[in-house]
Order: C-alpha cells, then sequence, then structure tokens
C-alpha cells in the first residue's frame, strides 16, 4: 500500500499539472488541486492519514536534498547575479524582514499560540528551507508547509492581479515581485510573462531563502521579546 500511495499522489499531481497548463487558472494549481483530491479521497474510502503518510512521507523526504538543486540556477545565472546583487540584496531582504514580522504580529493579535506562530514566520521561502528553518525556530514544519502553499498561492494571485493594473513595465521589477511574494509558484508564473521575469523570480527565491535561514532566529526571538513586554 506504501507504494499505492505514493504513485497515487503523483498521479493526481502530473494530472493536475496538465489541466493547468491548458486553462492557466490558479483554481487548478496542482497546490490545490492535489490537496484537496487526496483529502476528499482519504475521507471517501475512510483512509487513516498514518496509513497514506506510509507511501506520502517518501516525497516530504525528498524535499531535503531537492535543496540542492537551488544552486543550479545561481550558477547558471552567474552573470545575472552580479548584475542585480544589490538590488536582489535589498530587495529581498526587505521582504525578508516584513514577511517574518507581520506574520508574527498578525498571528499574536490573534491569540495563536508560539508554537504556530513560529511556524508562520518562515512562510515566505520555499517549502524546503522553510520546514528546515521551523524545526529551528521550535515550530510545526508540516504546519509550515501549510502555511507556505497558502502564501504561494494567495502570493501570486494578488502579484498577477497587481500587474494587471499597475502599469509596471520593468521585467526585473517583475519577477522580482513573484520571487519575493509567491518563490516557487510565483516563479512559475513568472516564467509565463518572460525569461527575464522567471529568472529574476527564481533568483529572488533563492536570496529569499538563504536570507531568512541567517536573519529569522534574530528577528523571532526579537520579536518574540518585544510581543511579551507590548502585547
Amino acid at each position: 500500500m506504501m507504494l499505492f500511495y505514493l504513485v497515487l499522489t503523483l498521479a493526481i499531481y502530473f494530472m493536475a499539472k496538465k489541466v493547468y497548463q491548458k486553462s492557466h487558472n490558479m483554481l487548478f494549481s496542482p497546490l490545490i488541486v492535489c490537496p484537496i483530491a487526496i483529502i476528499a479521497l482519504l475521507l471517501s474510502f475512510h483512509v487513516p492519514y498514518e496509513s497514506y503518510d506510509q507511501g506520502g512521507h517518501w516525497l516530504t523526504l525528498m524535499l531535503q536534498p531537492a535543496t540542492v538543486a537551488l544552486a543550479v540556477p545561481m550558477y547558471k545565472y552567474r552573470k545575472t547575479v552580479k548584475k542585480y546583487l544589490m538590488e536582489l540584496t535589498v530587495s529581498v531582504t526587505g521582504g525578508a524582514i516584513v514577511a517574518i514580522v507581520t506574520s508574527m504580529v498578525i498571528a499574536s493579535f490573534l491569540g495563536i499560540n508560539s508554537e504556530l506562530v513560529a511556524s508562520l514566520a518562515p512562510r515566505s521561502i520555499t517549502t524546503p528551507l522553510a520546514m528546515s528553518v521551523s524545526k529551528i525556530l521550535g515550530g510545526n514544519p508540516s504546519i509550515t508547509a501549510v502555511f507556505v502553499i497558502c502564501t504561494a498561492l494567495i502570493g501570486t494571485i494578488v502579484t498577477t492581479i497587481m500587474l494587471k493594473y499597475i502599469p509596471i513595465k520593468s521585467p526585473v521589477t517583475k519577477g522580482m515581485l513573484y520571487g519575493v511574494s509567491a518563490h516557487g509558484t510565483g516563479t512559475a508564473k513568472a516564467y509565463e510573462l518572460g525569461n527575464v521575469e522567471g529568472v529574476i523570480a527564481s533568483l529572488a527565491m533563492i536570496f529569499m531563502g538563504i536570507i531568512t535561514t541567517f536573519i529569522a532566529p534574530q528577528i523571532v526571538t526579537l520579536c518574540f521579546n518585544l510581543m511579551n513586554v507590548y502585547l
């Protein structure tokens, strides 16, 4: 059964991906379709999550070594990195700080416990890095993964709508917006606009992950200390 659930998950993903590639409608994104379809099947056939996870967890384990693949675009587009190094560093650092602080403040005002707040803090970086950072912060990596997916979907939708009504012409700016706000999903959407947008989005996503990994422990600790004083 372990192999069956693994194959089932992959089959649903590839079918959803084909539908999305034809429609380009975010409602058919694999990030939306896959969880809904899997949950519906598990509930319909009364399959415990523990049974499904015997096969599904192999995909989670593969996320960690997949992080190494992020070095490929960094090397491939090293000239672009050198050209826009200042823009990438400043924009991404600012985006990372805002994402962490706003997430924690809003979560705290809603009365969410500290573990969930820590799980929410790294939501704006790609899943494998976010889960590792969440563990360092004392959060729950599985919950963090859910927040990451929600952030990717919302970020992609909001950025697409924004670009539709705001006359931004620069492909670098467009790519930066997608990469910072919606990491992997945003990068895929950016490539639909053009190669430059996709490359910049990819680099912004990688920089976002690296910078957040370094600054998150300090920012989260500072935010917790301030919230204990003022909230």
